[in-house]
């Protein structure tokens, strides 16, 4: 019988949770617009509603403020704008402030509001204000998560009083984008994190362990009679970089260019940079690769980090594509060479075009065109040269449809091409994408369907991809099953990125974590999974390996955890051997590590690593050893900095050197890798700071003098009885120094002006036995690339500038 009671109350509690209604705020419209100056003293705010008994979501949930800590949050509207203005009780002595960059959440409280127009509980757009003034925005959905990268331009101020502080802010209706109808019915919440303990807090009561944040929001209602503004904003800017590459002359170039926003709809919005300047794009992080695939870098142009959302969907979209290395391979005649080939080519400029309408349905266009790259051959006998095309005019082209339905859900149609004029080739790649939850977002569901069309000089190629995972996505535990397959002839590359094609994998993962908090533990998560690879043809195995990782945090805020991966038996790589249908054997592979991270709240903080990896296969000795460490130092609320050094030493590795005749041949080698960076911040205040980054890369890799044949049966050989002698010398010393020193203004809003001093080293050879310091010694004997540069960006808003033109004939 108890068993029947505790069920009744269940299904009660259930259902109560179920149906617990969104709280709702009402808001008026303001006569006179308030001042965003930090102090709630204006007319409107005196007989507005009041937002308040916020309730916690993290580290416990269902918590209800404390009168000491309470929020209470007044808004309004009128014909331009929202307003804001927030009362964040505290002790002022309790409140973590830190100044910093934009975005930049370092160790702050914060207050943020979170609107949604169309009150589709998918599409949400954040405003984050600290206690130091700082701001940082972003555009949120359940498929993609949090989009920094999206930046507007809005007011807020900030007041620290004696019982905590006070939050105002201004955000005008050309930031967000709504229909054009009498009235409106916003979706609304409010966030509050103090940071001293980690816990967060919002106005309408939200689950973690259920849904995504964006399905518990309140609503705003009583907004009438507002037109969506006309959305047009304008960024002209102005730059000079001044360089100096080792003994060559100084060069100067000088740049003036435009980007523009611009509200096609009401839901719409054309970005566009019709002249393009990437001169302050910071430096790649450059490494050593012995290995088959290249090297993935970060996107840092800003273009294509802001509001790429819908672009990203199906991985299928690499923005370093744009504006990457030439992809021809000249034809150069007895005694030629290029001396030096191009490494980046020219982008002319490039469009976005992206919005959802009100029933979900998203579209984006996205286009970039790059110009003709040309190569100097060189005759080595006469010294004569001549120009060889090695990048044609290029055209980069997106499209995608995406509609949303059952507020957690989308399907979606996507297409990229890239075409090239005249006999290079061309590449297009369309994909088909389901991503679903049930209403209860209990259970979801991937899955894609993707095609790539290659035309080739000499013949054509399609390629075929496929995905599925279903899985529990809710609750302390969750799991996860998956398949995915791509043919020999998959091969997004051209706008995408992918390491490899021709698999048939199997995967399950399950994990488990705590929503609220235990005795001693705030957080508490591990996981673990299991993977067995085939080839798709032929359908063949290749490999399997099982794995978990586990992490703590307790309640002073330090973390700790761990991982462990172990593939098991025979593993058949079918890529190191850089021949298809070739593959090299290795067995039984480990590899685990342990780390620990300490109160960044604390004025000294630090990070650390440590890991081990080894092999049991006979006649086999492989060790490798990692340990990094990543002290901060935060001396006051303006002023950090962050150092860490990553050392890392592998004994007895195996891999391909080169092909001699039809042999592959393959060497043992032991290789060390540190890796010192510096990282810091100094702001004066909210809009002037300075900036350092610096990085030095150190690699030295040394092959034993015996060498190995790649049998046909997978396995190494020395019948052949090659040495070092019989190649060119393989040991590698690689070093590489950058450094950046910047100072920012924000002179007005959304206007900016930087100012860079950079400068890059770098060196190659074979001394793979010198010391790091020998090898820093050497690096400092090589030409220094130095390069200054000053970049004015001013923000015109049309609406503003329409306003003053209005004043002066009224």
């Amino acid at each position: 019988m108890k068993y029947v009671s505790f069920l009744i109350f269940y299904l009660f509690f259930y259902i109560s949770i179920q149906a617990q209604e969104k709280k709702s705020l009402h808001i008026q419209r303001a006569t006179v617009a308030p001042k965003i100056d930090g102090v709630l003293d204006d007319a409107i705010w005196q007989n507005a509603d009041l937002a308040g008994n916020f309730t916690q979501f993290r580290p416990d949930i269902g918590i209800k403020e404390t009168h000491n800590k309470r929020t209470v949050v007044r808004v309004a509207y009128d014909d331009d704008a929202i307003y804001f203005g927030a009362y964040l009780y505290d002790n002022p002595d309790e409140i973590l402030k830190q100044f910093q960059s934009r975005d930049n959440f370092g160790i702050n409280d914060f207050f943020a509001v979170v609107l949604n127009p169309n009150n589709d509980s998918q599409n949400d757009t954040e405003f984050f204000v600290f206690p130091t003034g700082n701001q940082a925005d972003a555009i949120i959905s359940p498929n993609i998560g949090e989009d920094f990268g999206w930046d507007a331009v809005w007011e807020s101020a900030v007041k620290i009083v004696h019982d905590g502080w006070v939050v105002e802010m201004k955000i005008p209706y050309s930031a967000l984008r709504f229909s054009n109808k009498k009235e409106h019915i916003w979706g609304l919440q409010f966030h509050r994190q103090f940071r001293t303990d980690r816990s967060q807090y919002t106005w309408n009561p939200l689950n973690p362990e259920v849904g995504s944040s964006s399905l518990y929001h309140g609503e705003i209602t009583g907004i009438k009679d507002i037109t969506p503004p006309t959305r047009l904003m304008l960024y002209p800017y102005a730059s000079t970089v001044i360089s100096k590459n080792g003994s060559e002359d100084i060069e100067d170039e000088y740049h003036l260019g435009m980007d523009l926003k611009y509200g096609i709809t009401e839901n719409f919005t054309l970005d566009a940079t019709l002249i393009p300047d990437f001169s302050q794009v910071g430096f790649d992080d450059v490494e050593l690769n012995l290995g088959p695939f290249e090297q993935q870098f970060s996107e840092q142009r800003q273009f294509f980090t802001e509001g790429v959302d819908l672009f990203t969907k199906g991985n299928l979209f690499y923005s370093r594509r744009v504006g990457n290395a030439p992809t021809g391979n000249p034809t150069l005649e007895t005694n030629e060479i290029i001396p030096d080939y191009p490494d980046k080519v020219k982008t002319l400029n490039a469009f976005k075009v992206s919005g959802r309408t009100k029933s979900g349905l998203g579209v984006g266009i996205f286009n970039a065109i790059t110009q003709k790259t040309y190569a100097t051959a060189v005759d080595t006998i006469s010294n004569t040269s001549r120009s060889e095309l090695v990048e044609p005019l290029a055209n980069y082209n997106i499209f995608v449809i995406d509609q949303q339905f059952n507020g957690n859900s989308s399907v979606s149609l996507i297409n990229t091409n890239v075409t090239r004029n005249g006999h290079f080739r061309d590449a297009n790649v369309t994909a088909a994408l389901l991503d679903y939850a049930n209403k209860k977002n209990t259970i979801g569901i991937e899955a894609a369907v993707k095609h790539s069309y290659l035309n080739l000089k000499d013949e054509n190629q399609s390629g075929f991809n496929a995905e599925f995972e279903i899985g529990k996505i809710s609750g302390n535990y969750q799991y996860s099953f998956e398949y995915e397959l791509a043919d020999k002839n998959y091969d997004i590359n051209d706008l995408g990125i992918n390491f490899r094609n021709n698999y048939s994998n199997f995967n399950v993962d399950f994990s488990y974590r705590i929503f609220e908090p235990t005795k001693n533990l705030i957080n508490f998560n591990y996981n673990f999974w299991a993977n067995y690879n085939m080839l798709f043809n032929p359908s063949t195995y290749s490999g399997k390996n099982i794995g978990g990782g586990i992490s703590f945090q307790n309640k002073n805020l330090l973390g700790y955890g761990g991982s462990f991966n172990y593939e098991i038996g025979k593993q058949y790589d079918y890529f190191e051997a850089r021949t298809e249908g070739r593959y090299f054997i290795y067995e039984n592979w480990i590899n685990a590590n342990t780390w620990v991270s300490s109160n960044y709240n604390n004025t000294f903080a630090y990070d650390a690593n440590l890991g081990f990896g080894t092999m049991f296969e006979n006649d086999r000795d492989m060790f490798n050893f990692n340990v990094s460490v990543s002290p901060r130092v935060r001396f006051n609320d303006r002023f950090t900095l962050i150092y860490n050094a990553d050392f890392s030493n592998s004994n007895g590795g195996r891999g391909f050197i080169q092909d001699i005749g039809d042999d592959i041949v393959f060497g043992q080698r032991d290789r060390t890798t540190l890796v010192n960076s510096l990282t810091g911040n100094y702001n004066f205040n909210v809009l002037h700071a300075l900036s350092l980054s610096f990085r030095n890369y150190w690699s030295v890799v040394t092959y034993e003098n015996q060498l190995y044949t790649l049998e046909d049966n997978g396995r190494l050989s020395t019948k052949d009885n090659y040495t070092l002698a019989d190649i060119d010398d393989p040991n590698v010393n690689f070093n590489t120094w950058n450094l950046d020193f910047g100072y920012s203004w924000q002179f007005a809003p959304g206007s900016m002006l930087t100012a860079l001093y950079r400068n890059r080293l770098f060196d190659f050879s074979n001394a793979s036995r010198d010391t790091y310091f020998n090898s820093v010694g050497h690096l400092f004997k090589q030409p220094i690339d130095h390069n200054f540069s000053i970049r004015v960006v001013y923000y015109i808003d049309y609406n503003n500038v329409k306003n003053i033109f209005n004043k002066k004939h009224s």
